[in-house]
């Protein structure tokens, strides 16, 4: 259908926060991740978990506050910024090395970094590596061109046992443009293999 070909420029995503069109949001944690929290973690604490197109989810301090280190990457500096000052965390900023433009958001206490630059520039070189990935509105929001290429990159970043809890939507395609963008199961079958 339609969706198949609508690209969304990342100036729309820039303009939809600063607009604060962003019923996107959860104003309080997902209760799907608090559900299935044991698979992303397997029980263990300390791990790294990424969090693609992380917006200002607040998940990611609940993350943080179990002692695990969250990585996030958003290009809204405005929603990176917000969760800091939502969740009174102090934190120092600096440039990013090999990516024009860049920033590194780090919490003072050192367990939340969260980059602001375009999810297609980050590497593993520069993130390193993932224990687990939070994906709640990424996949669905990537355009659905863009699909193979995020899907070959979050597995660049991810450990070889990693977990990779994805949450997506179901409606009927043809009555919506998106985003959020239908991902039908079998795509997700294909993509992830």
């Amino acid at each position: 259908g339609a969706q198949r070909h609508r690209v969304l420029p990342v100036e729309e995503w820039l303009r939809k926060w600063s607009e604060g069109a962003t019923a996107f949001h959860r104003a309080s944690g997902h209760p799907l991740l608090q559900e299935h929290l044991d698979v992303l973690t397997s029980g263990h604490s300390g791990l790294r978990v990424f969090f693609p197109l992380c917006g200002k989810a607040v998940d990611m301090k609940w993350l943080a506050d179990m002692g695990h280190s969250v990585v996030g990457v958003d290009v809204s500096e405005q929603a990176l910024k917000e969760f800091f000052a939502d969740q009174s965390l102090p934190y120092c900023e600096e440039p990013v090395p090999g990516i024009s433009g860049a920033k590194k958001l780090q919490s003072t206490s050192g367990n939340i970094c969260l980059y602001c630059c375009n999810i297609y520039d980050l590497s593993s070189a520069i993130v390193g590596k993932f224990d687990g990935v939070w994906d709640r509105g990424a996949l669905v929001a990537v355009n659905p061109c863009d699909r193979p290429r995020y899907v070959s990159l979050l597995s660049s970043l991810m450990e070889k046992n990693s977990s990779y809890l994805l949450v997506t939507v179901l409606y009927d395609p043809n009555k919506h443009e998106g985003p959020p963008f239908y991902v039908p199961e079998s795509e997700v079958k294909s993509l992830f293999g």
